[in-house]
């Protein structure tokens, strides 16, 4: 019995060391997923939860049944997202959804639109100020979502061991937070006129 034990343990130790050799040869990617496949992650994720904690544990696991490349091409994927919303109105609309917006707080409120799915997504791109569709849809009347950002990150070191960052090839993958264009603002906050111009339904129900 004794002996069984042991040999039975190898065999459970082999198989788990068998396991993790999988992810051994990870190679750097700047290849982003799908964005069909994005999306349609998001969605589900919209459907079967109801608030960011459940939506945040969703994704997770969601994204833990994708090959490690693809879940790098996830967070490349929103990175890129991320970085074709970094504008003045985008910003404007930030700022007037959530009473002021620090650069931290424009990713975050950035990670936000995105977690609300495609067609809220493209619609603020196309016009912040469409944003006021989703305006019951904030968390604790906050429109952010810091950990969206990092759900990749929580689904590749589950999955591999291993920290999500060191595998993207960052000389190959420009549109990233490094590399945010830059912009003049086209609003002033001690002008909230500037603001109302903007986005004048969100200023109407956020800020009047």
């Amino acid at each position: 019995m004794g002996l069984f034990g042991k040999l039975f343990g190898k065999s459970q130790s082999n198989e788990k060391t068998s396991s993790k050799t999988n992810f051994n040869n990870i190679e750097k990617t700047a290849e982003m997923l799908d964005e069909n496949v994005f999306w349609k992650i998001i969605d589900n994720s919209l459907k079967n939860t109801n608030n960011q904690q459940n939506q945040e544990a969703f994704l997770i696991k969601e994204i833990g049944k994708l090959t490690p490349k693809e879940i790098i091409g996830f967070r490349l994927r929103t990175d890129k997202l991320l970085y074709d919303t970094y504008n003045s109105k985008m910003w404007c609309a930030g700022y007037i959804m959530n009473g002021g917006c620090s650069d931290d707080g424009f990713e975050y409120f950035r990670n936000w639109v995105i977690s609300r799915g495609k067609d809220v997504y493209y619609k603020a791109k196309e016009n912040p100020d469409n944003l006021i569709s989703q305006k019951e849809n904030g968390e604790d009347e906050m429109f952010d979502f810091e950990s969206f950002w990092y759900v990749a990150l929580e689904a590749f070191n589950k999955k591999t061991g291993n920290d999500l960052y060191d595998f993207i090839d960052y000389e190959s993958f420009k549109t990233k937070e490094g590399n945010y264009p830059q912009f003049e603002f086209d609003w002033k906050e001690e002008d909230p006129e500037s603001m109302e111009k903007l986005c004048p339904k969100l200023f109407e129900h956020f800020w009047s």
